[in-house]
């Protein structure tokens, strides 16, 4: 199916859709604009992927009627091993499908300031301070879906941090699909002023085999001076499902922003995650891990930009593709002029289990400044014959050897994923998709 430019909902029905939920006039405002630009804005151009026949688009329902949950213990089965056993102390979201359905802030964040909410209900409690940092790490008129983005938002998250403010507990939202006529358009915005520290943890999470949904997802991470935001993020979504996915951060001075990514989604995917360092002594470090199978074809684009001096980047992606699946890996380390004493490191792998897998792995490097310290590394290659031989020969299976292997090869991200829920999910996840 080729993506058309006729838009499945008009002028007259989003500001309806605006004014329905109340929002302040400035947003409906934005959304009008957005709608006006997405017809003569291009589609993105992931490297070496084309996506002009992707659905993108075109769908019939902008939102769907789905029930609250009144407890955790309505949550379905599969999400409950999300939440942990401490969620009933902590702080969590839970949106179902485009209907904001449980939530839970802790004493301790409410004692400290802390917003947790939807972003229905931060459009109009707190207008203030979503006009001040929407869209300003991904911008509206980047390309058309972004504006697509901003003009069709029916759902998401807002975390908002003062300063000064360093939370103890990891904040979580949960993303369910559980409606094949659900389309997801989310926008979540993590904001930490200056000498905050907070982790933040979503899942978007598919209890449907398959679906024709389309999903379009952003989220803008502001970490402030000296703040430091870890974000960590399990994305396992329908076969069939059509997904643009585009988080991206800004470290301020002295700031840190850590990514801890499992990208496990079951459909066509383009992923783009970009941190940009504009303060002095920023830093930012992004560990992904995919596992791709079926015949999905799927783009992840890694970007650390350096603007600040002394600013440090990292990159370490690993990937698994089974059956017929397809990957490119981008790793992009860009130094800009004036970016002085930087380090821009990165490492993609990609391991094939059949010789119908297709990975590649492609770093590059940026560099407009002479005094800094930059690197790379990637491989793409199929399982060693050598280690199934050696497994099997003590005995082991050989769908067990490869099961082995796979966990082996992943390991050395997982291991180093800063947050143990993500961890600990992660290899839930891993461990049902190489069976």
């Amino acid at each position: 199916m080729t993506t058309e430019t006729k838009l499945p909902f008009d002028q007259e029905y989003i500001s309806s859709f605006s004014k329905e939920m109340n929002e302040p006039n400035w947003l409906t405002e934005l959304r009008m604009q957005a709608l006006k630009q997405v017809e003569s804005l291009p589609l993105p151009r992931p490297d070496k992927t084309k996506i002009n026949k992707w659905n993108f688009t075109q769908f019939e329902k902008l939102l769907v009627k789905s029930d609250v949950y009144s407890s955790l213990e309505e949550l379905p089965s599969e999400v409950k091993l999300l939440v942990g056993e401490e969620a009933t102390e902590n702080s969590l979201y839970v949106q179902r499908n485009n209907k904001p359905a449980y939530l839970s802030v802790s004493k301790e964040l409410q004692e400290k300031g802390v917003i947790f909410t939807d972003i229905f209900t931060a459009a109009r409690e707190h207008a203030d301070l979503l006009q001040k940092y929407l869209m300003t790490a991904v911008k509206t008129d980047e390309h058309r879906l972004t504006a697509f983005h901003t003009a069709y938002m029916n759902g998401g998250a807002f975390l908002y941090v003062p300063k000064n403010v360093q939370i103890s507990e990891p904040v979580q939202a949960i993303f369910i699909h559980d409606d094949q006529e659900a389309n997801i358009m989310n926008h979540v915005l993590v904001v930490a002023e200056d000498n905050s520290n907070v982790v933040y943890v979503e899942n978007y999470i598919s209890t449907v085999d398959s679906s024709d949904s389309k999903f379009n997802i952003v989220s803008e991470v502001i970490a402030n001076a000296n703040a430091r935001i870890q974000y960590g993020a399990v994305d396992t979504l329908a076969k069939d499902t059509t997904t643009y996915v585009n988080r991206r951060g800004i470290a301020g001075r002295d700031a840190k922003i850590e990514w801890s990514l499992g990208l496990m989604n079951d459909g066509n995917t383009i992923s783009e995650n970009t941190t940009n360092l504009i303060g002095d002594g920023s830093f930012g470090n992004t560990k992904t891990v995919v596992v791709g199978r079926g015949e999905q074809i799927q783009n992840f684009t890694t970007s650390v930009v350096h603007f600040g001096k002394n600013s440090e980047g990292y990159i370490l992606k690993h990937g698994v593709m089974k059956d017929s699946a397809s990957s490119i890996f981008n790793g992009i380390g860009k130094i800009e002029h004036g970016a002085s004493k930087s380090n821009a490191v990165q490492e993609s792998r990609v391991l094939m289990l059949s010789e119908k897998a297709r990975g590649d792995a492609n770093p590059i490097l940026l560099i407009d400044e002479d005094d800094v310290t930059a690197g790379h590394a990637a491989s793409v290659g199929r399982v060693d014959p050598l280690q199934l031989y050696y497994l099997m020969s003590r005995g082991i299976p050989k769908v067990e050897a490869e099961r082995l292997v796979i966990h082996g090869f992943l390991a050395p991200v997982v291991n180093q994923l800063p947050i143990e829920g993500v961890k600990k999910q992660l290899v839930e996840v891993i461990e049902r998709k190489v069976k």
